[in-house]
């Protein structure tokens, strides 16, 4: 959590953290700014005190929103003055800004720095502020360990609201999919609309994508949507130009948020239209019972590698090939239970057999088994997004039915 920051900071040997970039789709700087609407330059945390964000005058009413401390660059620091003594050299003028910055501030040492920035351009900032401040020590932090990432592993009261309301977004969505899916008839096998043309996956993205803005949501990494052989590699989503089957298992994988670029939401359901055939049956009752079995197991101040080791166990019991026996396999249980969701949508803790991270109350999950045999022309995973409460409890921040079969509507 936020309040964990000073902390962090001195676990690190930090005496500063400098953000830098936008505050939409840039998960360190909307940490401290949420949505407001700034389009650039940087925002200053020292131990101790709040964070300071600095502008440009055409911002100043945004930064002014955000309830931090600001600082106009025009005005508190002269910076078309800054600009005509670099000789019109942005970075030049940017390293400059930065120097009269740390100077006022007496910030010397350890300073880490993240954010979403047009890379090249501040790369050479830094290096001309590193030559002219050699006292200075600017690091690049591990984007999975860094201490704004650490801090983002537990959420407030807030940002669990904030998430739980994506999810009823998510899932209303879902449903609307669902209904749409099954409202329309079928004709040799697939899916077609009232002119009798098949309806293709790409019309049911688009669909997904209009219901998902009409509810102030938006879904900037786009959606899975697979199906058939499709549905059996994780990460495939989907090919929009594809008819729609009954019989063949879709996975239905949606992870959209706020619109702006804040909290996520993730969520997949494994449907087949009309009926399932007996093997797919098979498979989806395998997964769901591991589901059922892992999710029922997870505690906190465990590590997360466990349920990730108790879940390719079971898997294999049941005689399906996973990750845990043969790391390059392609087929049966091939990916991790879990990972964190927040303002990314996949951030610590990380669940994977070999990572050491531990699941702590106040953590937003996945919880997300699967299983994929594309040649089969088959795939199955079930995933919900769940709150590990303070209490110690895991709870399922947005209830769906996790039927596989979607009856069609019968005129």
């Amino acid at each position: 959590m936020k309040t964990d920051i000073d902390r962090l900071m001195k676990e690190a040997n930090l005496d500063a953290l400098l953000v830098l970039g936008p505050s939409a789709h840039n998960a360190p700087m909307t940490y401290f700014t949420d949505l407001a609407h700034l389009s650039e330059l940087f925002l200053l945390k020292m131990s101790g005190r709040k964070a300071i964000h600095f502008h440009k005058p055409m911002e100043r009413e945004e930064a002014a929103a955000t309830g931090l401390e600001t600082k106009d660059i025009f005005v508190d620091y002269d910076y078309p003055a800054l600009l005509e003594q670099a000789n019109r050299d942005s970075n030049q003028a940017q390293a400059l800004l930065l120097e009269k910055v740390l100077a006022e501030y007496k910030i010397h040492g350890r300073i880490g720095i993240s954010g979403k920035i047009a890379f090249g351009n501040w790369l050479r900032t830094i290096d001309i502020l590193r030559r002219k401040l050699p006292n200075v020590e600017i690091l690049g932090e591990n984007r999975l360990r860094s201490v704004i990432t650490q801090a983002r592993v537990t959420k407030d009261d807030s940002e669990i609201e904030r998430i739980r309301a994506m999810g009823r977004i998510t899932t209303a969505v879902v449903g609307d999919v669902a209904g749409y899916l099954t409202s329309h008839s079928v004709k040799d096998g697939y899916l077609v609309n009232r002119e009798g043309e098949q309806l293709t996956i790409g019309n049911v993205k688009r669909k997904i994508n209009l219901w998902l803005a009409m509810r102030g949501a938006e879904n900037p990494k786009g959606s899975i949507f697979a199906v058939g052989r499709d549905a059996g590699i994780p990460h495939s989503t989907g090919t929009a130009s594809d008819p729609i089957p009954v019989g063949q298992t879709i996975v239905f994988d949606i992870y959209p948020c706020e619109a702006g670029g804040g909290y996520f939401y993730d969520f997949t359901r494994t449907w087949c239209l009309d009926h399932a055939p007996d093997d797919v049956l098979q498979i989806y009752e395998d997964v769901l019972e591991v589901y059922e079995t892992v999710y029922s197991a997870i505690r906190p101040h465990k590590p997360c590698r466990d349920y990730q080791i108790q879940t390719c166990e079971l898997f294999e019991a049941k005689g399906h090939p996973t990750i845990l026996s043969n790391p390059l396999i392609t087929d049966g249980y091939v990916h991790s239970l879990a990972h964190g969701i927040g303002l990314d949508v996949h951030e610590a803790p990380s669940f994977y057999s070999k990572d050491d991270d531990v699941l702590l109350p106040g953590s937003v999950i996945t919880v997300e088994p699967g299983l994929y045999y594309p040649d089969r022309g088959m795939g199955v995973r079930i995933e919900d997004t769940a709150w590990m409460r303070p209490d110690g409890v895991l709870e399922t921040l947005v209830e769906f039915p996790k039927d596989i079969v979607l009856k069609m509507q019968r005129a």
